[in-house]
C-alpha cells in the first residue's frame, strides 16, 4: 500500500536540517556521528528526488539556496510538532484531569491567566497545557481554544468572542510616525507574520479589506505571533493583533490601536470540547465559557 505522505526519505531530511542548521556538511556529520561524503550522499539523494539545489556549496561551508530555504521552514515546523508530541508524552503524568491545547500567543496572552483564576477556585483540578503553533495537530486533548472554523470533528464547539483585527503599535511608534491615514500606515514600518493558518490575516489581506493598496515599505518578517507582538512593543514597527487576544496589551498600555480601521476575524474565537472529556474537564469548560 502506498504510504499517505508523500516525502523523501527521513533520514534525508534529518541530514538536511542538520547541514542547513549547522551551515556545514562536516559539522552535521559530527552531530550525527557519520562521515561528511555520507551526509553530502543524503543531500544529492534529496535533491535529485526534488528536482533542485538546496545548498550553494561553498569552500567554507554551505549556504541554503532560496528553495533550500523554503523547505527548512517546513522541516523544522515538522520537527517541532514531532518534538511537542514526545516532550507532552515523556512529561505529561497520566492523572492530569484537563488538558488544553492552544497557541503560544493564545496560551500566554488569553488563556494562562484564566487558568490562573481557575486553578484558584478549584485547586484539586490538574491541568496539562498542550501549546504548539503546528497547524492541524492536534494531538490528544479535551479542550482545545482559539480562532477556528467549526468543523464536523465529533467535538462540542463554542463560541467564546468575536473579534477584528487592529493595527497595533508601541506608544513611542505612534507618537513618533504619528499615523492618522490608511496610506501613510502603508508607508510605515511594518511587522509581518509568516504563518501556514489561512486564518490568520497578514497586511496585504488587511488593507485589501479597506480598499488600500497593498504595503510597499520595507518589512520586518517573523514566524511568530509572539515575537512579532514582542518586536511592536520593541516599536520596530506597526503589527496586527486581535483586539480580544490583546486586550492585556492594550489595557496596559504597552501597545495602542494606531487608528480606527479594523477588519474582522475570519473566525470566531472558539473553544472546542473532546465529546470524552471527563467531569473535571467539562466543569473548566463551562468556567472558562462563564468567563470569557
Amino acid at each position: 500500500m502506498r504510504s499517505p505522505h508523500d516525502f523523501s526519505s527521513m533520514t534525508a531530511l534529518i541530514c538536511f536540517e542538520a547541514a542547513a542548521r549547522n551551515g556545514s556538511f562536516k559539522v552535521a556529520a559530527d552531530e550525527m556521528n557519520v562521515t561528511a561524503s555520507a551526509i553530502s550522499h543524503q543531500i544529492k539523494l534529496l535533491e535529485r528526488d526534488l528536482g533542485c539545489m538546496l545548498f550553494n556549496r561553498r569552500h567554507r561551508g554551505v549556504e541554503l539556496t532560496e528553495r533550500g530555504a523554503f523547505l527548512l521552514v517546513a522541516v523544522r515546523r515538522g520537527f517541532e510538532g514531532i518534538t511537542d508530541a514526545i516532550g507532552q508524552l515523556r512529561a505529561r503524568p497520566e492523572n492530569v484531569d484537563v488538558t488544553l491545547r492552544a497557541t503560544t500567543a493564545v496560551s500566554a496572552l488569553w488563556l494562562m491567566p484564566r487558568i490562573r483564576s481557575f486553578w484558584k477556585l478549584h485547586p484539586s483540578v490538574s491541568v496539562s497545557q498542550i501549546v504548539s503553533d503546528v497547524v492541524g495537530s492536534d494531538g490528544r486533548s479535551d479542550i482545545a481554544v482559539g480562532y477556528a472554523l467549526p468543523e464536523d470533528n465529533g467535538h462540542e464547539w463554542h463560541e467564546l468572542f468575536r473579534d477584528r483585527i487592529l493595527a497595533l503599535g508601541s506608544p513611542d511608534f505612534a507618537a513618533r510616525h504619528d499615523v492618522s491615514t490608511l496610506a501613510e500606515l502603508a508607508a510605515a514600518p511594518l511587522i509581518h507574520v509568516n504563518h501556514s493558518n489561512a486564518l490568520w490575516a497578514g497586511w496585504s489581506e488587511w488593507f485589501a479589506h479597506l480598499g488600500c493598496p497593498a504595503p510597499v515599505a520595507a518589512g520586518f518578517f517573523v514566524n511568530n505571533h509572539m515575537i512579532a507582538l514582542q518586536a511592536a512593543e520593541d516599536s520596530v514597527g506597526a503589527v496586527l493583533g486581535w483586539e480580544g487576544l490583546a486586550s492585556g496589551l492594550l489595557r496596559s498600555g504597552r501597545l495602542v490601536a494606531l487608528m480606527q480601521d479594523s477588519v474582522p476575524s475570519h473566525s470566531a474565537f472558539t473553544m472546542q470540547v473532546h465529546p470524552h472529556a471527563s467531569a473535571k474537564a467539562r466543569l473548566f469548560a463551562d468556567w472558562l465559557a462563564a468567563n470569557v
